[in-house]
């Protein structure tokens, strides 16, 4: 008996451990930020987004209201609205999806969507063409002042990541991102989320 309280000790300790050391993976599916403009454009003057779930950044949420991607070779029904409002509107995609839509999306980050790929984002009652504005997200890591000291990384510091899953894969070109309201959390898409098996619960170590 006593042998097997230590060991679970031991595994609890070496559990923390790397816990300690790595950070928590979340999978991004594809959806879309709006601006002001484009939630009257598109649902309808006065309208307001509808919160049904915060996400794991501060001041982040999924919304009830949903929207359809027309590209010119497909089409993506049901694609989840976040919020808040931002100042111009941005629809992030996986390559699949891109490829299934006909759209040749940029790997950016986040609000960087000068010359990104056109997409007509469409509702029950409306729909515009937009000119860009599509991009497939950089696999990043969201990281707060004092876990980034940690970690010894800075903003816009490009570090090599191993996904500690049952599928282990190292992703190289993995940008840092530090801001005082962020909570440290990596983030990737579907396709790369399928490529190195996660699930759930999934961390991984930040390499040097």
């Amino acid at each position: 008996m006593a042998s097997l309280d230590l060991e679970f000790i031991v595994q609890e300790a070496l559990k923390r451990i790397e816990e300690k050391l790595s950070v928590q993976v979340e999978a991004s599916g594809r959806h879309v930020h709006l601006s002001r403009e484009d939630v009257e454009l598109l649902f309808g003057s006065g309208y307001k987004l509808t919160k049904v779930k915060e996400l794991s950044q501060v001041g982040q949420y999924a919304c009830k209201e949903r929207v359809t991607l027309i590209g010119p070779k497909g089409t993506i029904k049901n694609v989840v609205v976040l919020g808040p409002e931002r100042e111009n509107t941005q629809i992030e995609l996986s390559l699949t999806d891109a490829l299934s839509l006909g759209v040749k999306a940029p790997i950016r980050e986040s609000g960087n969507i000068k010359g990104s790929a056109p997409i007509t984002i469409a509702t029950e009652k409306y729909s515009k063409d937009f000119k860009e504005g599509v991009i497939v997200a950089k696999r990043h890591i969201h990281l707060c002042p004092k876990d980034a000291a940690f970690y010894n990384v800075e903003d816009k510091e490009i570090v090599k990541v191993k996904v500690l899953s049952k599928r282990p894969l190292i992703f190289d070109d993995v940008v840092i991102r530090v801001n005082e309201n962020f909570r440290t959390f990596m983030h990737i898409d579907y396709d790369e989320a399928n490529a190195c098996g996660f699930v759930k619960g999934t961390r991984a170590k930040i390499l040097k």
